[in-house]
């Protein structure tokens, strides 16, 4: 158990239990040093939040989701924290505002509770393991997020020397002139001059750049290689193939596009089965899909599978022929199911749509068309469908590019080599 903080706010500063006194050491409000009242140049035992010293690894405090939910972001910050790394060394305080992907993004009573119980978590984590650097993954362009966002940073970024923003979702630095006046210089307070902005794919918009970042990176994300706990498995002669798609089911994932071709690839006289992976997160479109599938009569070609994680979901990645992600989601940067359907190599239909082309090389380990287009991604599923041997080349391609570029050993180590700059 942790004691009570050794200090009490005061107007000018911070003043110990003990009686001595803490002030600013910089413009930094978290680097402060004790000191005499009666002398501000006297000798003092150093530091409360002291530089790293040299040869010891950046304390760095990462606030953000991991899972529940199990959206990309949340994945990937689990993944952050599970590195083994040298240089860096890793605190977490929980961002618990969702727990399930169906309240993300939306406004609830209790998400106001635990926003200040964050504030105060991260507060005390602050000054308990004395981490300069703050890491967070800003919200997308969404207002409710943004809020909290907002909230959150302008609360706690002025107790650390240097802040990390990681760009999981994109297009926040576009949202200021969406806020009414008396709330943009908070967007700034919060946003602007991160030490260090880390986006996923050079194609996302440039929120580090925008917001005036010191540097800005880009490091894509990876996944843990999954292809031996599962075994993988092709149509064979005369069997429908398998088309999959996964993530959370609303419109701007593709999942109405996906279905409108389907039905037009079903037309094209293509024997195939579709299987669909995630939860709803729109009732309304999940009722605009089920009146599709029954007018259709697509009831036996159409497959819901809900929410699969670990093995399941891993056995559903290996046993499709393709993989289908027609999505044009407004704060999409990268498209981590892709990498996953890669691993098992599997080609890949998707769209020319922020961060995804830097995982999808047309023609290479898949094709890529625009987006809200069911005609075009009816007629490249075509393709993949009557052709196994085409098929068999693009899953190979993007099997070798998941091996160069997507592994988690290569995202942990470009994080450390980026972060452990900040020292």
């Amino acid at each position: 158990m942790l004691g009570p903080p050794p200090f009490r706010f005061l107007d000018k500063g911070l003043i110990a239990i003990d009686g001595s006194r803490w002030h600013r050491r910089s413009i930094h409000l978290g680097l402060l040093k004790a000191s005499d009242p009666a002398a501000d140049d006297a000798e003092v035992p150093g530091y409360f939040c002291p530089v790293p010293e040299p040869g010891k690894p950046l304390r760095i405090l990462v606030v953000g989701q991991t899972p529940p939910p199990f959206g990309g972001q949340a994945v990937m910050i689990a993944n952050f924290l599970a590195g083994k790394f040298e240089r860096i060394q890793l605190f977490h305080v929980r961002m618990a505002f969702s727990a399930d992907m169906e309240s993300v993004g939306k406004f609830a009573p209790s998400k106001v509770f635990k926003l200040f119980t964050t504030i105060l978590a991260v507060w005390w984590a602050r000054l308990c393991y004395r981490t300069p650097v703050l890491y967070y993954p800003p919200s997308g362009p969404n207002k409710v997020p943004v809020f909290r966002d907002i909230v959150l940073l302008c609360s706690t970024r002025w107790l650390f020397r240097k802040v990390v923003f990681h760009f999981h979702a994109g297009g926040v630095s576009g949202f200021e002139s969406h806020l009414p006046a008396a709330l943009r210089p908070f967007f700034r307070l919060a946003y602007r001059e991160p030490a260090l902005s880390i986006r996923t794919a050079p194609q996302n918009p440039e929120d580090g750049r925008n917001l005036d970042a010191h540097r800005d990176v880009v490091i894509p994300n990876g996944v843990e290689d999954a292809r031996s706990t599962v075994t993988r498995s092709v149509a064979g002669p005369g069997r429908p193939i398998a088309i999959l798609f996964a993530g959370v089911l609303v419109e701007s994932k593709g999942v109405r596009v996906l279905l409108e071709a389907f039905d037009l690839l079903l037309q094209k006289g293509v024997n195939a089965r579709l299987e669909i992976m995630g939860r709803w997160n729109d009732g309304s479109l999940r009722d605009w899909s089920q009146e599709f599938i029954r007018a259709g009569r697509l009831e036996e070609r159409v497959r819901f599978l809900g929410v699969l994680r670990d093995r399941e979901k891993f056995e559903r990645f290996a046993a499709c022929d393709v993989f289908c992600f027609p999505s044009y989601f407004e704060a999409e940067s990268f498209g981590l199911v892709l990498v996953e359907a890669m691993q098992f190599g599997k080609p890949l239909v998707s769209t020319r749509w922020r961060g995804i082309p830097s995982v999808v090389e047309d023609g290479v380990n898949g094709y890529l068309v625009e987006v809200q287009d069911p005609r075009s991604v009816a007629n490249r599923l075509y393709e993949l469908a009557v052709d196994p041997a085409l098929r068999a080349r693009m899953g190979a391609e993007g099997e070798r590019i998941f091996e160069e570029r997507f592994t988690l050993k290569a995202f942990h180590r470009s994080m450390e080599d980026e972060l452990a700059k900040l020292a």
